[in-house]
């Protein structure tokens, strides 16, 4: 657990913190203890919405990205390889010149290639070993300024590191986009929106009045108000599982996600079909893609009377379930 790490390298001078001074963290994750660190100095900054109402029902001053100048930094390190480079970038870009950057994270999403890479770089200390991760210390200087995020171009949508089909638009997606009625109409949201590819299909089509682009990552949302400016659109820094829309959808259109971490969590895309239903009116219709291995179909039996595949391929499953049904 990254809080024993933390404890350890505290202890035993691993890290020193500056006696005075902001210390940010950044990206921890639900659950994390950050007790041994003084509360009262910390500023919680994750573009991760229920990673950030997490710890601000908790008392943590939060940001969806650190601003400013701190005298030390705590990362918790991101699985995707380019997004921690840029978050190694950016922890030593905002600490005063020589003050403590740790970085943990387990092994299993990759903080040995990522140590091995930075020990290249800069002076590294010695990593501590512990709850099956790794912790580092470095200071805060020169030598990263390359690793630093910078936007790509994907089929002319500006994406990031870290975020969800950086490299390319998702297959599932684009089959999605394409399935859409041409005479879709009326309000419609697009839960967990991304980078703002199907919301742009949406908003092609001329009788839609608005469409709402609910996404939980920060960063992704910035790129999608920059792929997305039509006027009808309003983006939303949510958790799509909870969203309430400000009034009732005629169309829900989504590919949610369906993992925490590393594992798959079919219990994840199953909640944003319960969001689904409850913000569809009562005569609205749902849009989904999603990989055919998962098991959807009881969920959206349960919430739907009418559910139909309206075609797909041999990875992804489209579906059209309508008239989402109320609880008595």
């Amino acid at each position: 657990m990254r809080s024993a790490r933390l404890e350890q390298a505290l202890s035993t001078g691993l890290l020193t913190l500056p006696p005075q001074g902001r210390i940010a963290v950044l990206r921890p994750r639900i659950g994390d203890d950050l007790s041994d660190l003084p509360k009262d100095r910390l500023l919680v900054a994750t573009g991760f919405k229920p990673d950030h109402d997490w710890f601000a029902a908790r008392g943590y001053a939060t940001a969806d990205r650190a601003s400013g100048t701190f005298a030390a930094a705590i990362l918790c390190l991101p699985r995707a390889k380019a997004q921690a480079r840029a978050m190694l970038a950016e922890a030593s870009a905002i600490v005063e010149t020589g003050g403590p950057v740790a970085v943990d994270g387990q092994k299993t999403d990759g903080i040995d290639a990522v140590l091995k890479d930075l020990r290249a770089r800069v002076a590294l200390s010695e990593s501590l070993s512990k709850a099956h991760g790794k912790l580092a210390v470095f200071a805060a200087g020169e030598g990263l300024g390359d690793w630093a995020a910078t936007p790509a171009k994907v089929g002319g949508f500006t994406t990031r590191p870290g975020v969800f089909s950086a490299d390319g638009i998702d297959p599932g997606s684009a089959l999605l986009a394409e399935a859409l009625p041409a005479d879709l109409k009326g309000h419609v949201a697009d839960l967990g929106a991304g980078w703002g590819y199907l919301s742009r299909a949406i908003l092609s089509r001329p009788g839609v009045k608005a469409c709402h682009l609910v996404e939980a990552e920060a960063e992704a949302l910035d790129c999608a108000r920059i792929n997305v400016t039509d006027e009808r659109a309003q983006s939303h820094w949510a958790d799509a599982t909870t969203w309430k829309a400000p009034r009732l959808m005629d169309h829900v259109v989504m590919n949610p996600p369906f993992h925490t971490g590393r594992d798959a969590d079919p219990a994840l895309g199953a909640s944003f079909l319960g969001a689904a239903a409850r913000n569809l009116a009562p005569s609205g219709t749902l849009w989904l893609v999603a990989n055919r291995h998962l098991p959807y179909d009881r969920s959206l039996a349960a919430l739907f009377r009418e559910v139909e595949e309206i075609g797909g391929s041999t990875s992804y499953r489209l579906t059209r379930a309508a008239l989402p049904l109320r609880k008595r």
